[in-house]
């Protein structure tokens, strides 16, 4: 119960979003996903940050490169001093890279913490390099916006507001003071929002704090603490807008030309055919011309219509062939029974008994021409609409044996030689045994004495069926239209000039094909069917 009316639902769904589904052109259809697709490296770059993590990292390469500058230029004035304290040399190894932050991994930490009071005393020697530095510092901070502020060996602050106190618990200051420089990324306490979109961005509220050593003769006499809150992403795109600006019109332009070769490639090729297709429905064939830009998929395509369109052609001028052959082959017979008919209405009274008799005998030969064609056509049209069943199997030996002695006479005689094992053939029993009987009644009514049934090979998965009688044969004139629906040397006879064509179409249904091969006596027709699997 569930299941059904989760069911109706989704069909209710469905039937919703179709009723207000908009049908567009392929080429709108297509233009959309390529601007869909050319657009999401946009909205990654906003949402998923990474346009913004490069500013960050741009930031904190920044604060990277002045440190290593102010830490180098302190350094020369310390050794520059003269009252500076001698240091053993003793090296320090430590490992620096470039950038190290990552909006997506890297932790955020709590806004820097108020500086500790302690009872220590900064280093003289230290301080006074701090004083030498303070214009450098300046002009520094003045064009770089940069926070620098320096801590002797111990962590003490030498400059700022809260000089004489300890940052030494910081991790990036312990990491500083033991020969490492470290950038974290910290909450910006003192951040005021300034544009309403702001919460887009997540480097907005944060601020980036790098501690870098001064190390002289390979010993850490102070650290450096550079902090700086990173460029605000909408600062960074109007700054870049030139480079984004060309990346947008390099993207649209692909896009036209893309869109220019699918269009060329895939939708006019379409039109073409839809066009064709339409041309076709009105009884004119036009053969659509093939795209310049081949697409495997169109180019089959085409070849496939181009298929179609010959297979409607030859049905359509089979039946109009058809239709005129019918009715001629009704004409004459109907003619006979209407004239009949007429003559014994008018003079019926006055004839002699015996031409009424002829009259009536040969209405009713004529009645059973026209029963014999009705019966005939409903075969044909039976084994043109045939379709071979896939796992169809017939044993030939047993039933040539069986058609060779229902059919066989004093004055016509069957030989059937056949190998001692014979594969099944893919093919119906009961059509294989008309095809056989027609070729075989044909044979006889040809005049022929002996009919020879052989059976061999015709490959690895097929096998063929000769039958070769000794008859009058065939006119060379007449072995192309054999097998047209109506065509016969025996219409005095009875014939109706249909048994080789159903014949064929029972063939073409199990993939077999039935060819008339030349012979200088009689006539040799050759089955060849595919061998059951």
């Amino acid at each position: 119960m569930q299941r059904s009316r989760a069911i109706c639902m989704i069909a209710a769904i469905k039937a919703r979003i179709a009723r207000h589904w908009p049908i567009l052109r392929l080429r709108t259809i297509l233009l959309g996903t390529l601007l869909f697709v050319a657009a999401l490296p946009g909205f990654s770059a906003i949402f998923l940050r990474i346009y913004e993590n490069a500013l960050v990292r741009r930031t904190e390469a920044e604060l990277v490169a002045q440190g290593a500058a102010l830490a180098a230029s302190a350094a020369v004035v310390w050794q520059g001093m003269p009252d500076r304290p001698v240091l053993s040399s003793k090296p320090v190894r430590y490992h620096d890279r470039m950038t190290e932050i990552d909006l997506r991994a890297s932790p955020v930490l709590p806004p820097r913490p108020t500086a500790t009071v302690t009872e220590a005393q900064p280093d003289r020697a230290a301080l006074a390099l701090t004083r030498r530095m303070m214009p450098a510092f300046q002009e520094t901070k003045l064009t770089t916006l940069s926070s620098i502020l320096v801590l002797d060996r111990n962590g003490l602050l030498l400059n700022g507001a809260e000089r004489g106190r300890s940052l030494a618990t910081l991790p990036e200051i312990q990491a500083a003071l033991g020969g490492r420089t470290m950038t974290v990324l910290r909450e910006n306490a003192g951040h005021v929002p300034q544009y309403p979109a702001e919460w887009l961005s997540r480097a907005a509220s944060i601020r980036l704090h790098h501690a870098r050593p001064i190390t002289v003769d390979g010993q850490v006499v102070g650290v450096l603490l550079l902090s700086r809150s990173p460029r605000a992403l909408s600062l960074g795109l109007y700054e870049d807008r030139g480079k984004i600006g060309i990346g947008v019109a390099v993207i649209f332009l692909l896009l036209l030309l893309l869109s220019a070769v699918l269009s060329r490639a895939i939708v006019r090729p379409i039109e073409a055919l839809s066009r064709a297709t339409r041309e076709l429905a009105s009884g004119r064939r036009v053969a659509p011309r093939e795209p310049s830009l081949q697409v495997v998929e169109i180019r089959a395509l085409y070849r496939d219509f181009d298929q179609m369109a010959q297979s409607i052609e030859k049905r359509s001028r089979y039946l109009r062939d058809f239709a005129s052959s019918v009715s001629h082959e009704f004409k004459t017979p109907l003619a006979g029974i209407s004239g009949a008919i007429e003559l014994l209405q008018d003079h019926g009274a006055d004839m002699q008994p015996g031409d009424r008799t002829r009259f009536l005998r040969n209405m009713a030969a004529d009645a059973e021409r026209l029963s014999r064609l009705v019966q005939r056509l409903m075969e044909l049209a039976r084994a043109d609409v045939l379709v071979g069943e896939a796992d169809a199997r017939t044993q030939v030996k047993p039933l040539l044996a069986t058609v060779a002695d229902a059919l066989g006479r004093e004055n016509f005689a069957i030989r059937v030689d056949t190998p001692d094992t014979l594969p099944a053939l893919a093919i119906d029993q009961p059509a294989l045994e008309a095809i056989v009987t027609t070729l075989a009644e044909n044979a006889r009514q040809a005049g022929a004495s002996c009919l020879d049934i052989v059976v061999v090979p015709a490959g690895e998965a097929t096998m063929s069926i000769d039958l070769v009688d000794d008859g009058c044969g065939i006119p060379d004139g007449d072995r192309e239209r054999i097998f047209h629906p109506f065509f016969t040397s025996k219409r005095e006879a009875g014939g109706t000039g249909l048994g080789l064509a159903i014949s064929r179409s029972l063939l073409d249904a199990y993939r077999g094909e039935l060819q008339l091969l030349p012979s200088t006596q009689g006539a040799h027709f050759r089955l060849i069917l595919p061998i059951a699997g």
